[in-house]
């Protein structure tokens, strides 16, 4: 447990996080979060009498004892600058697509720096997190907030970053099928309740302790001369794995630089 953590920016990974901080038992004494976004700032504290609302990003530095960047990378620079760090200081910075030594330039302070890429699911405490570099401290707060990745290098996080943009993709899958069923004469309803827990029940099982590489469970679930696998084969076939490869390399370049 940490006695005192900050968040300058009160967005929606700030509120994900904090509820998944304090939900019971809490993991933080107090939390002190920007004015800004105001209307989560004042929902957060009346939801959890842990929260303090800060006066400004300043405030928020100086009363915690890690304080998290949760800012978008558009104003990042403008906001961090304006800050000042103590030596020491823990900053764990959620701020995407940004340079380590950039953030370090900024801070203009020896503070002991971590990256970490949390999810929405952290407000449950279901959240998978990568983070930069491993750090036993940061990384139990988020093994509490769900699963803590420690990278060993900026090429491992990266490529986590680029894995985490399948979400959207995910649900499109499950929208498609949903949409599918509707139109070829199922009720959406009935369509949704039965595509959620499909793909839940997937998940649970690919996570599950001990269990066989994903290329296992492909070839377990694909009987052969059955549907499963031809629906795998046909989407290959006609190149949506490759899509899907083509994709996330287009995904990792961008977020190396290396695209325009």
């Amino acid at each position: 447990m940490i006695n005192s953590i900050g968040f300058v920016g009160t967005g929606a990974i700030t509120e994900a996080m904090v509820r998944g901080l304090l939900a019971a038992p809490a993991y933080a004494s107090e939390v002190h979060v920007s004015p800004r976004s105001a209307h989560i700032a004042a929902t957060l504290a009346e939801e959890f009498a842990a929260v303090r609302i800060a006066g400004d990003n300043q405030i928020v530095v100086d009363r915690s004892d890690m304080v998290f960047l949760a800012i978008r990378p558009q104003i990042a620079e403008e906001v961090v600058r304006a800050l000042s760090f103590r030596k020491g200081q823990m900053v764990v910075s959620l701020v995407a697509a940004t340079e380590r030594q950039a953030l370090l330039d900024w801070i203009g302070a020896d503070v002991h720096l971590v990256q970490a890429i949390p999810l929405p699911f952290v407000a449950q405490r279901r959240g998978v997190t990568a983070i930069l570099p491993p750090d036993a401290v940061v990384a139990a707060l988020f093994d509490t907030l769900g699963t803590a990745v420690q990278c060993q290098s900026k090429k491992e996080y990266d490529l986590l970053a680029a894995a985490s943009s399948v979400m959207s993709t995910y649900f499109g899958i499950m929208e498609t099928l949903a949409g599918w069923l509707e139109k070829s004469g199922l009720e959406r309803p009935k369509a949704n309740a039965y595509i959620a827990p499909l793909f839940a029940s997937l998940a649970q099982k690919a996570n599950s302790p001990g269990t066989e590489p994903f290329s296992a469970l492909s070839r377990e679930f694909a009987t052969k001369g059955g549907l499963n696998e031809q629906v795998l084969s046909d989407v290959d076939k006609k190149g949506g794995l490759a899509a899907l490869t083509a994709a996330l390399d287009g995904v990792l370049a961008r977020i190396e630089g290396r695209s325009n």
